[in-house]
């Protein structure tokens, strides 16, 4: 049997690119528009939680269709397994939500 279709979008977003994870990407209804829909998130079940991923699902926890239009798209990927999401600054590149601070370690 063959699993789920997984797609890794990248995409412009008020200056920062955006990397989610949908199981569903289309031509939108809305000319000049992409529709993701089914977005992945963890379950969030385990020990360590990810300030990225928490930020993530609380922007888009309602989110039942995402419209993105085609000139804010960097990238659509199909992958095989989901990776760590990401939100960075568009013209550094620097990571926008940072993980807390680990003792020992320079920042």
């Amino acid at each position: 049997m063959t699993s789920p279709r997984l797609y890794k979008v990248t995409f412009l977003n008020g200056g920062r690119v955006y990397e989610l994870y949908a199981r569903h990407v289309a031509q939108g209804a809305l000319w000049g528009f992409t529709e993701l829909s089914e977005l992945v998130f963890e379950s969030g079940e385990g020990l360590v939680v990810d300030p990225t991923e928490e930020r993530l699902k609380a922007e888009f926890a309602d989110t039942r269709v995402l419209h993105l239009p085609l000139q804010s798209i960097l990238r659509i990927e199909e992958v095989e397994r989901r990776g760590q999401l990401s939100i960075r600054d568009a013209g550094t590149g620097e990571r926008v939500v940072t993980p807390f601070p680990v003792p020992g370690r320079p920042r």
